[in-house]
C-alpha cells in the first residue's frame, strides 16, 4: 500500500474561506456604531427643548427682573420703560411702610419652622426608624400634607379657623355672638394661625428628610454604642445626631427657602394683609396688582433674590468642594 504525502502551502492557510465579507480587522472590538441622523435629532430635541425652556423661563426672566428693578414701567408698551437708577430701592427701604414688617415676618416664619416642625419631624423620624408596627401607615399619614398643595391646605385651615363654624372656636366655645375669635382677621393672631398651618405641612417634610438620613446610619455604630453602655438618648446625642450633619445642612437650607418663598398659603388666607405681609406678597401686589408698578415690584424681587443667594451660594460651594474631595 502506497502512502501519499500532501504538501501544505503556508500561504493558503491565511486565505479566508468564501462567504460574506469579513469585518475590517482594523476596527477594535466593542466599537459602538455612530449615531444616525435620526438619533442626533431625537437627542437634540430631548436635551434642547428643556434647555431652551429653562433659559427662557428662569434665566431670561430673572435677568429681566434685575434690569427692570432700575426702571419705572407700568407694563404697557416697552417705550414706557424709564431708567430711574436706585430710586426704587431708596423708596423701598425708606418710604414703604410694609417692607420692613414683611422682612420681619419672613424671619419669624423661618424661626418658627426651624424651632417647631423641624424638631418634631426629627422626633417622628426617630420613632418610625425603630420599625414599630404600622410604621408605613404613620409615614403616609404624616406625609400626606406635603402631597397636598398649599392652596388646598389654606382652604382646609380656613374651615378650621372659621369664627362661626370652625373647629377651634366650636371646641373652646368661642363661636357665640360677642365671643368670636377672628383667627384670620385679627392682626395679632393671623400670622401665628397661618404658621400653625405651615408647620403642619413642614413637619411631614422634615420627617421624610430625617428618616432618609437615619436609614443611612451604619448599624454598627448603634451596636458599638450599646456595648459601651450608652442608653438610647446618649446614643442619639453622641453617635446618631453627629452622623446626620449632611441631613441637617439640607434641612436648614430647605427651611430657609420655604420661609423665603412662602406665598400661596398666606394669599389664600387673607391676601397678605392686616399683619401677614411677606416679601413675596409685596412682589405680587406691585407687579400684578391695581397699581402695576413692575419696576418697583422687580426691586423687591431682587432683594428677595439677594437674600436667597446669600443662603444658597455657600451651600453649593460646600457641596461642590465635598464632591471634588471625594
Amino acid at each position: 500500500m502506497s502512502t501519499e504525502t500532501t504538501t501544505t502551502n503556508p500561504e493558503a492557510a491565511v486565505v479566508p474561506p468564501p462567504g460574506p465579507a469579513s469585518v475590517d480587522s482594523h476596527v477594535p472590538h466593542g466599537h459602538k456604531r455612530l449615531l444616525t441622523r435620526r438619533d442626533r435629532i431625537t437627542l437634540g430635541l430631548m436635551a434642547g427643548l428643556p434647555t431652551i425652556l429653562h433659559i427662557a423661563l428662569v434665566w431670561v426672566t430673572a435677568l429681566a427682573s434685575i434690569a427692570l428693578a432700575f426702571t419705572t414701567w407700568d407694563g404697557i408698551g416697552f417705550d414706557a420703560i424709564q431708567w430711574v437708577g436706585l430710586q426704587n430701592f431708596r423708596e423701598l427701604f425708606t418710604q414703604n411702610p410694609q417692607f420692613w414688617p414683611a422682612v420681619q415676618h419672613n424671619i419669624v416664619w423661618f424661626v418658627v419652622l426651624i424651632l417647631v416642625p423641624t424638631p418634631l419631624g426629627l422626633f417622628l423620624a426617630v420613632q418610625l426608624d425603630k420599625k414599630i408596627r404600622f410604621s408605613r401607615l404613620y409615614q403616609t399619614a404624616f406625609f400626606l400634607p406635603v402631597v397636598l398643595s398649599m392652596a388646598v391646605i389654606g382652604f382646609v385651615w380656613q374651615l378650621v379657623y372659621n369664627p362661626d363654624t370652625g373647629l377651634i372656636n366650636s371646641v373652646i366655645g368661642a363661636n357665640t355672638p360677642g365671643h368670636y375669635i377672628d383667627w384670620i382677621g385679627d392682626p395679632d393672631l393671623n400670622l401665628w394661625a397661618i404658621l400653625i398651618a405651615a408647620s403642619w405641612r413642614h413637619t411631614g417634610y422634615m420627617m421624610i428628610l430625617y428618616l432618609a438620613g437615619l436609614k443611612g446610619v451604619d448599624p454598627s455604630l448603634r451596636e458599638a454604642s450599646s456595648l459601651d453602655g450608652a442608653n438610647e438618648w446618649q446614643t442619639f446625642k453622641n453617635v446618631i445626631f453627629p452622623v446626620l450633619r449632611p441631613t441637617n445642612t439640607i434641612v436648614l437650607v430647605v427651611t430657609i427657602i420655604e420661609a423665603l418663598r412662602a406665598f400661596d398659603l398666606v394669599y389664600v388666607f387673607n391676601g397678605g394683609a392686616e399683619g401677614t405681609e411677606l416679601l413675596s406678597i409685596l412682589v405680587t401686589n406691585n407687579i400684578i396688582g391695581e397699581s402695576s408698578r413692575i419696576g418697583y415690584g422687580s426691586a423687591i424681587a431682587v432683594v428677595l433674590l439677594v437674600i436667597s443667594l446669600v443662603v444658597i451660594v455657600p451651600y453649593l460651594v460646600t457641596t461642590f468642594r465635598k464632591e471634588r474631595r471625594s
